[in-house]
Order: C-alpha cells, then structure tokens, then sequence
C-alpha cells in the first residue's frame, strides 16, 4: 500500500512539474527554423471564451509598431526604433528600459530583438548593432555595420545562434545601397563575417571580412546601363536558421530603382532570393530566386519556416510580398507548389509612364511576418494584405537625376505607389496542405493583415488586424472562435507562452506609421490570460 501510495505521489509531483515547465518564446518566430508553433493547449476551443486582458504594458510612444516579442528567462522583450523593454511577461511590470539617441528615420522601425547567454541583441537606424545584459539592461557593446548617411539602417530583428549574431542592413530601395549580412561575436560585437547579397565592387565599402569560398553574388546577373549603379538586397525583417546543419536562411529584398528593370537586366541576383549560407563562415551554400528581376517592390521579405514533410522530408515554406505561397523541397531544391494567397491583377503587365495599378501593391502580400507550420494538421497559415498600388515610372532622365543616398523607386510622382482607398483593403488568413498544396480554408478580415500568425496546441490560430482586433481562429476550419478589439493596429508579434502561471498571448498593439492609416494611438504591449 505504501508503495502504491508513494508510484501515485511520484506521479502527481512529476505531472505537476511538467506543468509547471515553462514554454518561452525565445527567437522572433519562436524557433530558429521559424514554424510558429507552441505547443500549449489551455487556452482551446472549449475555453478561448474566458480570454481576457490581465494587463498591458504603454510604452507613451507613437511609432511604427512592429517589433516580434520575445518571453524568455522570467521577462518579455521588445523595441521601438530607439527603445529596448524588459517587463514581467504575467504582470507587465517594467524590469528595465533602455535608450539610444540618434536621429529617427523616416519610417521608424524596429523589428525585434534576439537573446542569447543572458545578452539581448538589437540593430538601430543608427546602423549599430547593440548588446545589452538581459537581467539589467546595461549596454554592454555596439557595432557599427551601415551608414545611415547612405540611407543604410539596421531594421531587422536578428537571430542568436552558437555564440554567434546575425542580423543585416535594410535601405535597398535607396540608390546606392547594398544589401549585406552579417554575423557578429555575441561576446565582443567583432564581426566575423560579411557576405554581399548583391556583386560586391572595388569601391563598395566594407564593414567586416569576406567568406571563403565561391558563391558571391555575380556581376554577370546585372548588366547595368552605366548611370545606373547595382542597388538592391536589403534585408529588413528577421532569418532562419537550421541548427543541424548550421545553414542560415536569409530573405532578400528588391532590387532598385523598384519599378524600372530597363536599365538593369539579367535576374538580379541575390535579390528576390533566399540565400543560404554556411552560418559558422558566412560561406554560400545555395540560393533559391523566388522573384527574378523585380519590377513591383515585391521583396522576398520575410523569414522562411522549416520543418519536417510528411516523409520526414526537408521543406521551406515563404510567403513573399508578391502575394504567393512557395514551398521548396530542401533535398532537390525543387518548388513543390506555388499558390495565391491574396489578390493577383497585372502581374506581368509592364508598368509605364502613364500608369498601370496592380495587385498585390507595394503595402500588398505578405510583409515582415511570414509562414507558419501547424504539425497537428500539416497546414501552413499564412496571413496577407490584401491593397493594390498604382505606380507612374519616371524617365531615364529623371532616373539618373536621383543622387546616391537617395530614395530611388523610379517614380518620383508616385513615390512607392499610390494605394487603392481603404475602402477596397482587407485581410487574409489561409491555411494550406503542406503536401498537396490544396487550400484547407480561408479567413478574410477587414483590415489587413499584417502581425504575425500563431497556431497552438490548442488547435487554435491567433492573429491580429490592422483594425485592431485579435483573433481566435479554429485551426482546422478558420471560423472565428473568439474576438476583441485592442484599441490600435496590429503589426508586429503575436505570441503565446506560459511561465508556469498559465498561458498567456502577447500581443504588439498600435502601429502609428506614415504609410499606413491607422489609428494613431500609443504603442503598448497586451497580455491576456485566462486567469
């Protein structure tokens, strides 16, 4: 009896341990491979109705909101363009913030931080990189990778892996600048490497050693009319990386001017690309172009997932801003499918100087926030503007005008496109079949969406809107479960984590931005729990 007694204590005491585990988010898209998926299940479709808020966390600033949150080691974290947080992830009580001065950018953003070995990594538009201790917020050091003279800025979020940073410059839409990336020592802030994701040239200025090895973006791809220097690559969202093999995947941007390819023909490459490199050496492995020879701003923006086919196979999954689902098996780097996800009009219509409108718009597609995989029903969920531009091209003349440093869409008129009314705007959460490619179902919400989508455990899918709203979507059919309005557009993360006190959602609340019309409201960060 005593012994039954002391199987069934044993028993209990290790439930409530594996309870009491706590399940973090401990990179912008939870894992390094960017699935999205947590795998906590309280908060389901029999009690998504007890969801309500416990507290919020203001930050009195009004910015382009668009930070992924992270929760890990007791704090949650985020930025704002010159701001790092540490609040308690239950209560919302601040632990520590920090702040940098330099001159805001046009387009205040930051996207994130990343946490490794207790330091907290973030860029700045100051073209900086900066450690911080995670415990108290004290600077610890600050590396130097762009030039925001040249319209360089450090937008994206990084990823920390092995002892090592990675994290690139943003600005490819600018006449001059070159998309880089970067891997930084997480101890020091050296860098390690630095691997050009468009042709380097002689005078192109250097902030850190080159790979070994082949595989540089090759000048061959750009056959440039000499008054038109090689611009493009950026990288401004954040990465993925598979710690098996140690490759890092990183999205590159367009190439520039944006909407005028005459005077620079050939693919472009690595833009529009996922580029794959050996994370340890910066050395190329492999590149894959979803969009060749850009002409509509439709970036290969955001961070790929993946994961595990139904084989066991390797596969990638992207959701680029030109409103389309990738899926590419990793073995023979052949694309399985390629479906809409939004919006298609004028596609290959060349645009002109008179005009041409077309879908999905330069604010259109999938953004900074790409695929999820929900291994329960082996979908991809992703979410999706739904916005058409109109875009006027500008003269060769008026082209070679632009001085380097300079913005240099190729339509001085229209700037980065004149967006349909809001009237004609909307939202899209589809859910596809990773093997087949069929759609399972879809959601249209009223407002764009723009924040990052989450599945769970709980065969839920949380996603938030321009408008403000989170949802609770039914993870095998889409219905809206549950739904509430969080006063302020929804751009940036949107999490889910449980300390041990139960399972919280984190959301990134009210991104006030020049390029979008939304409420202009104060950024705050919302948690919500059932008790």
């Amino acid at each position: 009896m005593a012994r039954h007694w002391l199987v069934a204590t044993a028993l209990i005491g290790a439930a409530v341990a594996a309870h009491a585990a706590p399940v973090e988010w401990p990179s912008y898209n939870r894992t390094l491979t960017s699935e999205r998926f947590v795998p906590l299940k309280e908060i389901s479709a029999r009690t998504v109705q007890d969801l309500h808020v416990l507290c919020s966390y203001d930050t009195k600033e009004t910015t382009a909101f668009q930070t992924g949150l992270l929760q890990v080691d007791g704090a949650l974290y985020w930025t704002t363009e010159h701001d790092t947080f540490s609040v308690d992830p239950d209560t919302c009580q601040e632990k520590w913030r920090a702040h940098e001065d330099f001159p805001s950018a046009f387009l205040p953003v930051s996207r994130g931080a990343a946490v490794l070995d207790g330091r907290l990594f973030r860029g700045t538009n100051a073209g900086q990189v900066i450690a911080y201790d995670a415990t108290s917020g004290k600077r610890l050091w600050s590396t130097t990778i762009a030039d925001p003279k040249r319209g360089e800025l450090v937008a994206a979020s990084p990823i920390a892996w092995n002892g090592l940073v990675f994290i690139g410059n943003s600005g490819g839409d600018v006449k001059g600048v070159k998309g880089r990336m970067y891997a930084l020592d997480a101890v020091t802030g050296r860098v390690l490497w630095e691997f050009f994701l468009v042709p380097k040239q002689p005078a192109d200025r250097s902030f850190g050693p080159s790979p070994p090895g082949p595989g540089a973006a090759p000048s061959s791809s750009w056959e440039n009319d000499p008054q038109f220097p090689i611009s493009g690559g950026g990288t401004w969202t954040s990465y993925s990386l598979d710690p098996k093999s140690g490759l890092i995947y990183i999205p590159g941007g367009n190439p520039s001017p944006d909407f005028v390819k005459d005077f620079r023909n050939g693919p472009n490459l690595y833009t529009g690309s996922v580029v794959v490199l050996d994370a340890r050496t910066g050395e190329y492995s492999r590149h894959f172009q979803l969009v060749e020879r850009d002409f509509h701003d439709w970036d290969v923006s955001a961070a790929p997932a993946l994961f595990s086919g139904a084989n066991g196979d390797a596969v990638m999954a992207l959701a680029p801003k030109d409103g389309h689902l990738y899926v590419i098996d990793l073995t023979t780097g052949k694309q399985r499918f390629r479906m809409p996800m939004t919006t298609i009009a004028n596609a290959d219509v060349p645009l002109t100087q008179q005009g041409v409108r077309f879908c999905p718009g330069t604010q259109g597609g999938a953004e900074w926030n790409g695929p999820a995989y929900n291994p329960q029903n082996k979908t991809i969920v992703v979410g999706e503007v739904d916005w058409c531009s109109s875009v006027r091209t500008d003269s060769k003349q008026d082209l070679q005008s632009v001085s380097l440093g300079q913005p240099w869409s190729g339509s001085s008129r229209d700037g980065f496109g004149v967006q349909d009314d809001v009237s004609k705007w909307a939202g899209w959460v589809t859910a596809t079949d990773a093997v087949s490619g069929k759609r399972q179902w879809q959601f249209k919400a009223p407002y764009p969406i723009l924040g990052a989508v989450t599945p769970t455990a709980g065969r839920l899918v949380f996603v938030g809107d321009m408008g403000g709203t989170l949802y609770a979507l039914d993870a095998d059919s889409g219905a809206e479960l549950w739904s509430s309005p969080l006063d302020g557009a929804i751009a940036g993360g949107v999490i889910s984590y449980d300390t041990g006190a139960g399972q919280r959602v984190a959301v990134a609340v009210g991104m006030t931005s020049p390029i979008w019309p939304t409420a202009h409201v104060t950024a705050k960060v919302v948690i919500l729990g059932r008790k």
